[in-house]
């Protein structure tokens, strides 16, 4: 079996993912990279999506919608505080009882969400203690991304051959560069510590200017001069 068919192939220790209709909700958060929109169910954060003006913001929603089977419920701004107010969920109807518990589990979860992504930005939080859903990628992706985001900590980098190493793949640094620009959840999950063997800085999903961002807040490279 080709590395290629492995990353579409569910690892057998996962377990089979939920099919029926997720309560989630959503924000955007304003930072020094630009507006994150970041996502949760009541599992975890779920995901996280770069440069979140109102246009890419509405269509990670819609495929967001499509994937989780379910509306975003309405947030509560008191307990969130998105930092964009022309950039919110929808609102909905009030849940049912037997709902009512998971829509407050992931309005608890994206509250702790976005009050850790802007403490890491504010250089307070090194170590994310978030749950996280990984529902929404599976296979070695999601093996070459859980073994990121448990071992690579702040301010240090991995090469990507080393990284295939971990995970026992020691011919999928390629497949290891697309596990990274398939990542749902970058920033909490590490992609941007994935850099190339040969000390160049890599691909970034999010572009290299925002790569070399994060990498010079975890100390890794020189701030910028201006």
């Amino acid at each position: 079996m080709t590395i290629a068919e492995r990353q579409k192939q569910p690892d057998p220790r996962e377990r089979s993912e939920r099919r029926e209709a997720r309560a989630w909700a959503w924000a955007v958060s304003a930072t020094p990279i630009g507006p994150l929109l970041l996502a949760a169910t009541d599992e975890g954060l779920v995901q996280v999506v770069f440069h979140a003006e109102e246009k890419t913001a509405a269509e990670a929603v819609a495929r967001l919608t499509r994937r989780l089977g379910a509306e975003p419920t309405s947030l509560p701004s008191a307990s969130l505080r998105p930092a964009s107010p022309a950039v919110t969920a929808p609102a909905s109807a009030a849940p049912s009882a037997a709902a009512a518990l998971p829509v407050a589990r992931c309005t608890e979860q994206l509250g702790e969400a976005i009050r850790q992504v802007e403490s890491y930005f504010a250089g307070d939080t090194k170590a994310f203690t978030l749950p996280l859903d990984w529902s929404l990628i599976t296979g070695f992706n999601r093996r070459v991304l859980r073994e990121l985001a448990a071992h690579v900590p702040y301010g240090t980098v991995v090469g990507y051959q080393d990284l295939a190493d971990r995970v026992g793949e020691p011919g999928a640094a390629r497949a290891v560069g697309v596990a990274m620009g398939s990542n749902p959840l970058p920033v909490v999950v590490p992609c941007h510590r994935v850099v190339e063997s040969g000390g160049g800085i890599g691909g970034f999903g999010g572009g290299l200017e925002t790569k070399r961002t994060l990498l010079a807040l975890e100390g890794v490279l020189p701030q910028p001069l201006f």
